[in-house]
Formats: structure tokens, C-alpha cells, sequence
């Protein structure tokens, strides 16, 4: 088994999981992966990647999940809001505990509302991973816990809320945002980068990282950067305006509450995104882990078209003069 680790992983879809999962195939690693069907196209993917054992069930049932962290050594959990996820994620270090795991990753967030004098409020989706990584902490399983920056790919021309780069009439992109526009803001590309950090952080091991936090971002950028990396990799004009976050789609109660408090929190407050305490400095252990990074500017030049035009945009066609608007279906992974 040291030759050939065997890992659990839980919501194997999203893009975390799906990151480190298809890296740690890549090098021989066995792969046990929760997720909750076989739907989709990163769900057929790696139910056909050598190395991966894709187990379908919940994480409510328990002998499922005993049986998911039985005989492993590793495991890369990030719960998810679906549910009750304090529930879920003491539930899956109970089992990790139980099954002898000799390292748990945790993909947590900060929770604003610890920090003295500043009159901040939680974000709620972050508070409740914050909840689990004290859990975890309590219990005294070996854990690290990586805390992800703002995804690249959270950008859409859809209108979801909070990072809709809106296409305007003349071609040009607008991104309206709460955030202050020159203050800057950690960024990640999840699916390109997560995989490598996650898997050297791996292999590094607990004894060098356990019960530390790990903000994993490669470069931090204010707003108005951002916008000039997709002006320079779309050659068309992209302008950042500090407004309200504008829901223009039904969202579920909770995510309302949740982008509420963000605007607040994070915006009109300019609250730092992981906390003051991991904020200076932040991308400089994330570099140490990988240096092969995705940057924005790569990523809206190389990516955000591909995915633009999987949700049936054409905006990127030059001669096609539609502009293919499909009713979005999932705007919580923003």
C-alpha cells in the first residue's frame, strides 16, 4: 500500500474533487470516489479512469460510508451546503477516524464573525465548513485544511449573481461587483490547480502539515486587474463596476442569505476574503506546493470561451449572430 496509496473522496464531481482526483489516478494512486450517480459528463469520466473505483450512494447512509473509508489511508473531503453539511462533514470524520485514516484534508473556509472588533458577520456556506474544521480538530485525527480562493471559473456571461460578466450590446464584457476595485482578491483555478497542491500536500504528510490551514491561491488581483486580464486575453473591452449584486435568476433562500452577508461582509466592509490572519502572504505556501498554475489571464483566453459555449453561448463566434441564452440550472457551485 505505500506504493499505491488508496484514497477516499466525497462529492467527486465538483470541481475540487475532481481536480485531485484525476492528478492522483495519473500517478498510480487508487481512487475510491463518492458521488451521489452516474449523471454527467465528469461522472462518466471518471467512472472510465484506470485507478478510480466511482462508488454510487449517500453520505446519510452509514454503513456506506464505513464501507467508503474502510482500509484507506487518505482521504480529501469538501462537503457541500446541499443537506445539513456540519452534519455530514462530522459524519465523514467520524468514519475517517474510525477506518485509522492517516491524514484527512479538509476543505474548509473562514468563518468573519471570530474576528474581534471588526463587526463582521459570517458568510453562512463558509461558517458551517468552519464548523466542521473545529470538529475535526476536536476529534484529533491527523488533518490539514486548505482554504480554495475565488474559482476562475465562477465567471459566466450567464445571469447568475456576483460574477456575471454581462455582454453588452457593442461586444464589450461588464463585471458588477461589491468589491472595492483596487483592493485585491485571491484567485484559484480549481479545476487545473487544486489536484497537484492537494496531492503534494499528500505527500509532504501530516507530520509537516497537520492542523495547519493552506489557502490555496496562486495570485491575488484586484477587480479592475481582473478585467484587464480578460480585456487583453478576449481582445475586447472588460470594465469592473462596483455596484449591488444583481439577482436576476431564483436563487434558494439560503444562497440569498449567503450572497446578503458577502456583499456586506466582504464588499461594502472590504473584509479579507480568508480572514487577516491568512490573507498576508496568501498565495506564497500555495506556490511552494505548485508552481505549474492556470492564471486568469490564460484561463479567459484559453477556457472561459470552451465553457461559454457548453452553456450554448455563441458570443465568441464572430459571424454567428445569436446569442443562445439557456435557463440556467445550477447557479450554487457560484
Amino acid at each position: 500500500m505505500q506504493d499505491r496509496k488508496v484514497v477516499v473522496t466525497i462529492n467527486s464531481t465538483g470541481r475540487q474533487s475532481a481536480s485531485f482526483i484525476r492528478v492522483a489516478a495519473a500517478v498510480g494512486w487508487h481512487v475510491r470516489a463518492q458521488t451521489r450517480d452516474k449523471q454527467g459528463i465528469v461522472a462518466q469520466e471518471l467512472d472510465t479512469t484506470p485507478g478510480v473505483d466511482l462508488r454510487i450512494g449517500s453520505l446519510d447512509d452509514s454503513r456506506f460510508v464505513a464501507d467508503l473509508f474502510h482500509g484507506a489511508q487518505l482521504a480529501f473531503v469538501n462537503t457541500t451546503h446541499w443537506g445539513d453539511e456540519i452534519a455530514t462533514g462530522r459524519a465523514m470524520a467520524n468514519a475517517a477516524k474510525r477506518a485509522g485514516i492517516e491524514h484527512l484534508i479538509y476543505s474548509s473556509m473562514p468563518d468573519h464573525s471570530i474576528y474581534q472588533g471588526h463587526n463582521w458577520r459570517a458568510l453562512p456556506f463558509w461558517a458551517q465548513k468552519f464548523a466542521v474544521e473545529n470538529y475535526i480538530r476536536q476529534i484529533g485525527i491527523p488533518a490539514t485544511f486548505v482554504y480554495a480562493g475565488t474559482y476562475h471559473n465562477n465567471f459566466t456571461s450567464l445571469p447568475y449573481p456576483l460574477f456575471r460578466m454581462e455582454l453588452k450590446d457593442d461586444g464589450s464584457f461588464e463585471w458588477q461587483a461589491p468589491f472595492h476595485p483596487h483592493i485585491p482578491i485571491p484567485w484559484l483555478d480549481a479545476e487545473h490547480d487544486v489536484g497537484p497542491a492537494i496531492l503534494q500536500i499528500f505527500k509532504q504528510g501530516p507530520r509537516k502539515w497537520a492542523g495547519h490551514r493552506i489557502p490555496l491561491a496562486f495570485s491575488q488581483l484586484t477587480p479592475v486587474q481582473v478585467c484587464e486580464a480578460f480585456s487583453r486575453a478576449l481582445n475586447r473591452s472588460v470594465r469592473y463596476v462596483r455596484g449591488p449584486i444583481s439577482i436576476e435568476v431564483p436563487v434558494p433562500a439560503g444562497y440569498r442569505e449567503h450572497l446578503e452577508i458577502l456583499e456586506e461582509t466582504l464588499g461594502w466592509k472590504c473584509a479579507p476574503y480568508f480572514g487577516p490572519d491568512l490573507e498576508p502572504d496568501c498565495t506564497r505556501e500555495a506556490l511552494d506546493l505548485w508552481e505549474g498554475f492556470r492564471d486568469i489571464e490564460e484561463y479567459a483566453r484559453e477556457i472561459f470561451p470552451v465553457e461559454e459555449r457548453a452553456n450554448g453561448l455563441t458570443w465568441m463566434d464572430e459571424d454567428d449572430a445569436t446569442d443562445g441564452q439557456p435557463e440556467p440550472d445550477d447557479i450554487m457551485n457560484l
